[in-house]
């Protein structure tokens, strides 16, 4: 299998906090990886030095030569009182075609919205949105930051259904990044677990049933591998996790 992006080593400090400790990982082609780890354990700033934003201390980053990234920021304020429509908002940076803005948005999920005010969309249409200015960059790798914050749990199993749909369409990898452990991990091929270092990493069943991953979170998210086909009957709620209507 062709590496994509691989990171040898990675240490990153923050002041004099230690963020990310020698951290290693290999992203192949066409594989979903999930990073889960609790608030603070370094998954943003993991992402960043992935894409490039942040320069680590210490380690390497090695993308394979003219590699794609499409980036789903965790959020995006766009300023209400500012009109913008959707599909103005798919030229950002550069200018697309209808065809591929048409394309992108029902790819992503979100086939009619291209008229509308980015400040009337849902919380998962505006995902939705996002994941398809994301596509529009015909990625090798697609990575989401946190995508789901803010949607209730059905929303984001959907979320994460669409995810897998563009996984096999496109035939792109998948990195994301959660802390919401209920829905994400039966799409991944591999959960990686973070808390500075990489704590476990294998496959969802392996790292649940992981002594280092009941040490983070505890037995209650023993549901964590509940499948979406479970989440009706499945209704943890982390307490800071706000339920917006999709």
């Amino acid at each position: 299998m062709t590496v994509l992006i691989s990171a040898n080593g990675i240490s990153l400090r923050h002041g004099d906090n230690l963020v990310l400790d020698r951290v290693d990982l290999n992203i192949e082609e066409g594989e979903i990886v999930t990073i889960v780890g609790p608030n603070g354990s370094g998954k943003s700033s993991l992402l960043r030095v992935l894409i490039g934003a942040l320069s680590p201390e210490k380690g390497t980053v090695t993308r394979k030569p003219g590699l794609r990234i499409g980036y789903v920021p965790q959020k995006l304020h766009v300023d209400p009182t500012m009109p913008i429509t959707v599909r103005r908002f798919l030229n950002l940076p550069k200018r697309v075609s209808n065809a591929d803005a048409t394309q992108a948005l029902a790819t992503a999920g979100a086939p009619d919205v291209a008229g509308r005010q980015m400040s009337a969309l849902s919380g998962g249409q505006f995902q939705r949105v996002l994941l398809a200015r994301a596509l529009l960059e015909k990625p090798d790798i697609l990575m989401l930051d946190e995508a789901t914050q803010g949607l209730d749990q059905p929303g984001s199993a959907r979320f994460y259904q669409q995810i897998e749909d563009v996984r096999r369409n496109f035939g792109c990898a998948v990195l994301m990044v959660s802390h919401e452990l209920h829905v994400v991990m039966s799409a991944s091929d591999r959960v990686v677990c973070l808390n500075g270092h990489v704590c476990c990493e294998g496959t969802p069943d392996v790292v649940s049933a992981a002594p280092a991953y009941r040490e983070l979170f505890g037995t209650g998210t023993g549901g964590a591998l509940a499948l979406y086909r479970h989440e009706h009957n499945h209704h943890h709620h982390d307490h800071d996790h706000a339920a917006k209507a999709d």
